[in-house]
């Protein structure tokens, strides 16, 4: 974990703005209140003398009062007694703050909650009873893959007329109620064709599009994008993506690691990312290495020295820094076991960042392995492919690789860049096989089936892909657990880590997915609160609504109060759990009673209902459909 040698106590820590600032006032009227501070210089830790003993006991009772003021629900005359669209009566309201539960009954119409305390006898068209579950609000997916510049209409995204998909099943059932999608620096264009079609067709959760820097870089240096922008080109760029914020984006996305945006200078992103302050929008980047280098690199092929998991924060705060928007070191994470650990050095520098004022965040999904994981390739592209071929062309790639074993020099870089490989991939014990034609071999890992062998690890991969599926790099399908637990606890522990999914939409035709797909906020719950204790289940239902509200610039969901749109998932906190695996990983989470959209249920006792009760979300506020705006906004 990562250890701060200052740190300054919190005000009213846990209790709401209001509150703290309420118990903060009365501090200093009354006395210093206790701090332990430590010196770098002495080491020594110094603790401020307290007043006495009445004193702090008057002010804990005030504070008392407050906090019931604050976390209690009012029951005053003012308060909305029904009749209501919804009644959820009876739960234990985990608000999305972070405070602890508190028992009330929440008041639904029109789409919104507009009461929120003990309503015995409110009428409701519909009563939800949710005596001995959880109540709290939606959850929000920051980073999801429902939609992007890469996916077809009708294809595996939530642009589409299948019901099954479009629902999002897979979504909701793990309570999610708004995604934010077109990242990685991928969006359709232009976005208001985008939006106009996912208004028409109806979408289950609502949705938040991202305009994609690497689409906006396409369309200006076309493809001659392998260099660096020009002022001319910047200029450009900044227009589309202003044109893009006006169609109802809410931010840019960007894949520094992938193409085009791996060319792209810090400096271009920067001056992109100005555009977003007068829109309140924010900077959403996959960063250009999560580990010791980007996964572009083959220590063969390209020079030393590429960028890391370091230089790539301090990147995305000096976008921050230079920009003034909000930013985010996206599905953050210490790839690679030579890498472990890492993730400390990198929490450091965004607190540092932080502290400064800049207005950085990132966020996670809660799993060791990542997307590119579950399709581990060992064996170098290069080496398997025929000089200036594609996909497809001459010899398939075993053939490939074995004409390049037989030359020397060609053998020893080979070797090279796949003990590379099974580094980052994290270690020959993590990296496991999940599908070839030797069954006995399947769930297995390379290590053990290297002992059984004989041969070290890097032999044991030429031969998985010798033996294997001849047109299939590497033979069979191989997942890599590239990250440490310890790592991911490190990163879910922080107050400014968001949850996110990463994952798209998913049914079982599909295939193999990652279990991210189906499980990331029930795990966040069940795994790593519940059982690892990284975070409190407060604290984790908080990364998963009010946080990412906040980041995203939403004022009215994300939490549960007056006013606020009625996104809210009911579960059983003895039973929520993730249930996807790696070998079967089209399985929905357990515990999820009921999940609410706009008001409207998505799910009713644990079954999906496939409605389309989701809004387009373009403004700060939670936006309407274009028809609803006025045409002047447009």
């Amino acid at each position: 974990m990562v250890r701060l040698m200052h740190t300054p106590c919190r005000q009213g820590h846990g209790l709401g703005v209001g509150v703290g600032r309420s118990l903060a006032r009365l501090r200093r009227w009354t006395y210093d209140r206790t701090c332990a501070r430590t010196s770098t210089s002495t080491g020594r830790t110094t603790i401020k003398p307290t007043a006495p003993f009445a004193t702090r006991a008057a002010t804990t009772a005030l504070a008392l009062a407050l906090v019931t003021v604050a976390v209690l629900p009012t029951t005053g005359v003012a308060q909305d007694q029904g009749p209501f669209d919804l009644l959820v009566r009876g739960g234990r309201v985990l608000d999305g703050t972070g405070n602890p539960w508190f028992r009330a009954d929440i008041g639904v119409r029109d789409g919104r909650i507009v009461s929120v305390g003990l309503l015995d006898g409110a009428t409701a068209d519909r009563i939800v009873d949710a005596t001995g579950r959880y109540v709290s609000p939606g959850f929000i997916d920051i980073h999801s893959h429902a939609d992007d510049g890469s996916a077809s209409v009708g294809g595996a995204t939530i642009r589409t007329d299948s019901l099954h998909r479009k629902a999002a099943p897979n979504v909701v059932s793990q309570g999610v109620t708004t995604v934010v999608v077109n990242h990685d620096g991928r969006s359709p264009w232009p976005i208001r064709d985008q939006r106009y079609l996912l208004e028409g067709q109806g979408v289950g959760p609502n949705v938040m599009l991202m305009v994609g820097h690497g689409t906006v870089r396409r369309r200006v240096l076309g493809d001659d994008y392998q260099r660096p922008s020009t002022e001319a080109e910047v200029e450009e760029m900044r227009t589309l993506v202003r044109q893009a914020l006006e169609e109802g984006a809410v931010g840019m996305s960007a894949g520094l690691e992938y193409t085009p945006g791996r060319w792209s200078t810090t400096d271009e992103v920067a001056r992109m990312a100005e555009e977003l302050v007068p829109y309140d929008g924010v900077y959403i980047s996959h960063e250009r290495s999560e580990g010791a280098d980007p996964m572009w690199f083959w220590p063969s092929q390209d020079d030393p020295g590429p960028p890391t998991l370091q230089d790539a924060v301090l990147e995305t705060i000096e976008i921050g820094r230079h920009s003034g928007a909000r930013v985010v070191a996206s599905h953050i994470k210490a790839k690679g076991a030579h890498f472990w650990g890492s993730s400390t050095s990198a929490i450091q520098l965004i607190e540092r960042a932080r502290a400064e004022g800049v207005r950085v965040f990132a966020d996670q999904y809660p799993y060791a392995t990542s997307g590119s994981d579950g399709n581990t390739v060992l064996i170098p592209r290069w080496a398997t492919a025929a000089p200036g071929s594609s996909d497809g062309d001459g010899p398939g790639p075993a053939e490939m690789l074995r004409r390049n074993l037989a030359d020397a020099e060609r053998a020893t870089m080979i070797r090279r860049d796949i003990a590379h490989e099974i580094r980052r991939r994290g270690g020959a014990d993590r990296v496991v096989v999940f599908e070839y034609p030797r069954e006995e071999w399947v769930g297995k890992n390379l290590r053990d089936i290297a002992d059984e062998r004989g041969i070290d690890p890097v032999q044991m991969a030429i031969d998985l892909a010798l033996e294997g599926d001849p047109d299939r790099r590497g033979g069979g399908r191989l997942r890599g657990f590239s990250m440490s637990e310890i790592d991911v606890e490190n990163y879910a522990a922080q107050p400014w880590v968001a949850t996110a999914s990463d994952g798209g939409i998913a049914i079982p035709e599909d295939g193999s997915v990652h279990p991210r797909f189906y499980g990331t906020f029930p795990r966040k719950i069940r795994h790593y609160a519940m059982t690892a204790g990284a975070l409190s289940v407060e604290e984790a239902i908080r990364s998963q609504t009010s946080l990412p509200a906040r980041i995203m610039g939403l004022q009215d969901r994300g939490e549960i109060r007056v006013g606020h749109w009625a996104d809210l998932v009911v579960f059983d906190m003895e039973t929520i759990a993730d249930e996807a695996t790696f070998f079967e990983p089209h399985q929905h989470a357990e515990g999820i009673d009921h999940v609410f959209v706009n008001g409207e249920a998505v799910v009713r006792d644990g079954a999906i209902l496939y409605r389309l009760p989701g809004r387009i979300i373009t403004s700060r506020r939670g936006g309407l459909p274009v028809s609803e705006e006025d045409p002047q906004a447009r």
